[in-house]
Parts: C-alpha cells; sequence; structure tokens
C-alpha cells in the first residue's frame, strides 16, 4: 500500500508556527510515502521563504516527493528575476525539473507545470504537456494508482472560480481520461473538495476524480475553511484497484490535524 501527503499553498512568508508543528506531526503519525506539494509553496518567491519550505519539507521526511511551483513562486515584484529566472528559486531548493514524476510499483504521480512567468495568476496546460502525460500514463501498469498533479484547478465548483481555472482544461480532461488517469489534485484556491468529473463530463469513458487541496500552513485561510492535508491511501486486491481519499483539517482545540471527511473510491485493473 502507498500513502500520499498532499499538501497545497503554503505560502511560507505567512505559514502558522502552530500548524506547522501539526503537520510534522500528522506526517509523523501516518508516515506517507510520497509527498505530493501542488504548488504555491512561498508567498512572494523570496529566498528566505523558500528555505522555510525546505525545512519544513525535511522535517516530513516523506521518504519520495513530487514538488511542483504555483504562481506564487515566481517573482511578481523582482522584474528582473521574473524575466531571467522566474523558477530560480524554486529550482535552488526543489531542483531544476518543473515537472517531476514518482513511479513505484502501485502507483505514478505526475506533475503538470501550469504556470506561465508571463501572467501572474492564471495557469495554463499545453497541447504539448496534454500529450506527454497522455504517453506516461498509456505506460502505467494494471497496478498502478494513476494521478496527474496540476497547480490551478482543472474543475471548479463556484462560479466565482471559474476564472481560476486552468486553462486548457476540458481538453486535458478528456485526453488524460482517455489515457488512463484516476485523480487530477491541485490546488490555488485555497478551497479543498474531492468531485467526479463526470459531473461535468458526461462522455468520460472512465471515472476520474477531480481532488482539490485547501490551503496546509499558511494563515491565508479563506471562507473559514481549515488548513487542510489530503492523504491518499492505495491498495490493490481482486482485481480492483481501492483509494480511500481522506481530508485532514487542522482543529485550534488540539493544535493538531484530525480526518474529517473520508471518500472510499474503486477503479477497475
Amino acid at each position: 500500500m502507498s500513502v500520499v501527503f498532499h499538501v497545497s499553498d503554503t505560502h511560507f512568508g505567512s505559514a502558522s508556527p502552530e500548524v506547522v508543528e501539526a503537520s510534522v506531526e500528522l506526517a509523523a503519525r501516518l508516515r506517507p510515502d510520497v509527498l505530493v506539494f501542488s504548488g504555491d509553496i512561498t508567498q512572494r518567491a523570496r529566498r528566505s521563504e523558500f528555505d522555510a519550505a525546505k525545512d519544513w519539507v525535511e522535517r516530513l521526511a516523506i521518504p519520495a516527493k513530487v514538488v511542483i511551483p504555483g504562481n506564487h513562486d515566481i517573482p511578481l515584484f523582482n522584474l528582473a528575476a521574473r524575466v531571467i529566472a522566474p523558477y530560480g528559486g524554486y529550482a535552488r531548493v526543489f531542483g531544476a525539473d518543473l515537472e517531476p514524476e514518482h513511479v513505484s510499483s502501485d502507483l505514478m504521480v505526475l506533475g503538470v507545470n501550469t504556470t506561465r512567468p508571463r501572467r501572474h495568476t492564471d495557469g495554463e496546460v499545453s497541447p504539448s504537456q496534454v500529450e506527454r502525460v497522455c504517453r506516461r500514463l498509456r505506460a502505467a501498469t494494471a497496478d498502478q494508482l494513476r494521478l496527474v498533479v496540476t497547480h490551478q484547478p482543472v474543475h471548479v465548483i463556484r462560479e466565482s472560480d471559474i476564472t481560476n481555472r486552468v486553462r486548457g482544461a476540458e481538453g486535458a480532461i478528456r485526453a488524460w481520461a482517455s489515457a488512463g488517469v484516476d485523480l487530477i489534485l491541485g490546488g490555488h484556491i485555497h478551497l479543498p473538495y474531492i468531485r467526479p468529473l463526470s459531473q461535468g463530463y458526461g462522455d468520460l469513458t472512465r471515472p476520474v476524480w477531480c481532488v482539490q487541496a485547501g490551503t496546509a500552513v499558511s494563515t491565508r485561510i479563506r471562507n473559514d475553511h481549515a488548513n487542510s492535508i489530503n492523504v491518499i491511501r492505495h491498495t490493490t486486491q481482486g482485481g480492483v484497484r481501492r483509494c480511500d481519499v481522506q481530508r485532514f483539517d487542522f482543529q485550534p482545540q488540539t493544535a493538531s490535524f484530525a480526518m474529517v471527511l473520508e471518500k472510499k473510491l474503486e477503479f477497475d485493473v
């Protein structure tokens, strides 16, 4: 069984020390195998903020990681850095690969960089990115749970968030579904939810789920949603891939994360 620790929008520079400690304790308790970090690592892409994020990731002590940048990880006010080395801070801490992946016997996690330095917040997935992910998905084995990770969401549930949806989402969803994706993970809007993509795409030939993360440790919570972390557990039994998606919310009363939601999913092998 693989256990995935899905976090997003930490916005280091605005992180709560109390929530940071609680997230480290949660990781120590659950002992996940893979960290999936879907962007907005920092508040303003400053060196000190990336260093704080690096320290946090090291303290989580999760063996494998897939970390992608968010729009906040590109300098906003330092225009020279935005033009010359927009991902310099990210690369210094997490490496030059902006679309990392993790593959094990029962898991395939594919990162997709949906940020664009020429834009402030809008995200995009290009035809070449869609095709690259399709090629990798088609190579997955029957036992692997297949996750694609973007920063901006591919699916939104509030009309006010339509402008936050990644450009090219419709084509990407249909192509990735056909190629075998199971879950598409994202962040950006600080709103956690799990939704079947069949709700908006009735022509999909197989079940695909959108799993959005809230803000893991930042004080920049929105609409009174607590800091939250997703945990995904996967097993294959009797010709069926079973996946539990759990959401852990920060509880101020106990200064700890507690599970508040669980969704059990199944996919045919």
